[in-house]
């Protein structure tokens, strides 16, 4: 084996690659890594798998990851948001398009008659906490002055702050935000007692004949505020293999809809804040879903992926940060509780709680001071439930970005395992290895997580593979062969 001088080389991710390359396994190193599609960090595990006939007790195939050039096995992070690992939120976002796809035109065991279901596309939105800088329009679709008398560019950094920082209500921002899943949760309460109300039968009367399913997606505004986009459609009693009952329309769906987000209301009772009613926004966008082939906008091939889209955002879109902010030694508390209960001050944060102080985040103004609001109500008794230190990144949202109803449609699980179940008959196939009858077979498997990401050259590599599949995709959007 040739020894290689690198000390002219200058960069260790080089170096790196350079012994990467001259490994005398590096086909399958490269194998690894070009399965992982550009995975930014990958999970490094250790262990063994063993395919057994039951019936003989011979091996059929085994496997062990100390014979890899690495000695593990790299596997995908499943990370879906894109300021984290851009491969794994694209397979994400193609899940979840054809998870709403499927709710809208059928497929993925949900039936095509589901297209004429009545559905409807609604954006919930938070209400106002004060003046922003905002671009607003003409009826004809022009640009006006902001309230500040400027006219704001589309990038403009000033959009979503408050124009009188010193008055706007960052409290109850946050608290909307830390309270969106429970407003969502009571929309759709109200939601079935108005649609009972408009077809005139009582809750349970109208439970045995229709349904309500639902997707949504969470995105967050420039303001730093959640709203919700959701998919929302009318089954019959069975779900979306049963249609709603005649009286049941798009007109009644959308009525409902407005009657419920009125409804609406979180009651909140703090000695340093007062009482506050947490509402939806008085911007409420109900669409009625086209069907697909027609020349209207909102199809639902454009819904679908609409929703894809924001599914692998998070907080980081409205300009703040995609980590924890909190201690990780102390948990956020500040200290550490000894054995015989006495609080001991944490070294690592300096008894504040914060991973890094609040005044050193590169983030604006406008976002510090939300976080800030976030610690600021987290310590206080009646909001302890809310762990808003720990959502101080995310501005308090404390909720999953994603959600559907159980009848919607397929599930991302189900998605998953097919995708696993396709793979596994490719590497099967691949290796020349006979049908198996999972009767008589059993999989024996033992793995332990080493940690996580690539070494510096495999770094490189991952970021070529990435880079290379994007041209790939750009080429075949643009029409290439």
């Amino acid at each position: 084996m040739v020894t290689l001088d690198l000390r002219h080389v200058a960069s260790p991710a080089v170096r790196d690659l350079l012994h990467l390359v001259n490994h005398p396994d590096f086909d399958r190193a490269q194998q690894q890594i070009e399965r992982l599609g550009g995975c930014a960090e990958p999970i490094r595990l250790t262990g063994q798998t063993t395919t057994v006939d039951t019936t003989t007790g011979e091996a059929l195939r085994a496997y062990t990851s100390s014979d890899e050039p690495t000695g593990s096995l790299l596997t995908t992070c499943g990370n879906r948001r894109s300021s984290r690992c851009p491969a794994c939120s694209r397979l994400y976002a193609a899940d979840t398009y054809h998870l709403i796809r499927a709710g809208l035109s059928g497929g993925k065991t949900v039936p095509d008659t589901v297209r004429t279901h009545p559905r409807v596309f609604a954006t919930l939105t938070a209400p106002s906490f004060g003046p922003v800088h905002n671009r607003p329009t003409t009826p004809g679709g022009d640009i006006r002055p902001c309230r500040c008398h400027q006219l704001h560019g589309p990038t403009d950094a000033l959009l979503g702050t408050p124009l009188n920082p010193a008055t706007y209500d960052y409290a109850g921002a946050v608290l909307f935000n830390a309270h969106a899943s429970a407003l969502w949760a009571r929309f759709t309460i109200y939601l079935r007692r108005e649609i009972a109300a408009r077809l005139g039968l009582t809750q349970k009367a109208a439970r045995a004949v229709l349904r309500i399913s639902f997707a949504k997606v969470a995105e967050y505004q420039k303001r730093g505020l959640v709203h919700f986009h959701a998919v929302i459609r009318l089954d019959g009693p069975d779900g979306n293999t049963t249609p709603p009952p005649p009286s049941a329309t798009v007109t009644v769906l959308t009525d409902a809809i407005r009657a419920a987000a009125r409804r609406v209301r979180v009651a909140l009772t703090s000695d340093a804040i007062g009482e506050r009613e947490l509402t939806w926004g008085t911007q409420l966008d109900v669409r009625e879903i086209a069907a697909f082939g027609t020349d209207a906008e909102l199809t639902d091939q454009a819904v679908a992926a609409y929703v894809a889209k924001y599914a692998t955002k998070s907080a980081d879109a409205s300009g703040t940060l995609d980590h924890a902010l909190f201690c990780r030694p102390c948990q956020g508390r500040g200290a550490t509780l000894l054995p015989h209960g006495t609080p001991l001050p944490c070294t690592a944060c300096d008894g504040t709680g914060q991973a890094r102080p609040l005044p050193r985040l590169a983030v604006a103004r406008h976002v510090r001071q939300m976080i800030r609001t976030c610690w600021e109500l987290g310590r206080l008794p009646e909001f302890t439930g809310l762990k808003l230190w720990k959502w101080a990144h995310m501005l308090g949202f404390r909720g999953h970005f994603s959600t559907k109803s159980r009848r919607y449609s397929t599930t991302l699980g189900a998605l998953r395992d097919a995708r696993r179940t396709w793979r596994t008959e490719q590497a099967r196939t691949h290796a020349g290895l006979p049908e198996s009858d999972p009767t008589t077979t059993l999989v024996v498997s033992h793995w332990d997580y080493l940690g996580s990401g690539y070494s510096p050259g495999a770094a490189l590599l991952a970021a070529h593979v990435w880079h290379r599949r994007e041209l790939e995709r750009q080429f075949a959007a643009e029409g290439g062969c």
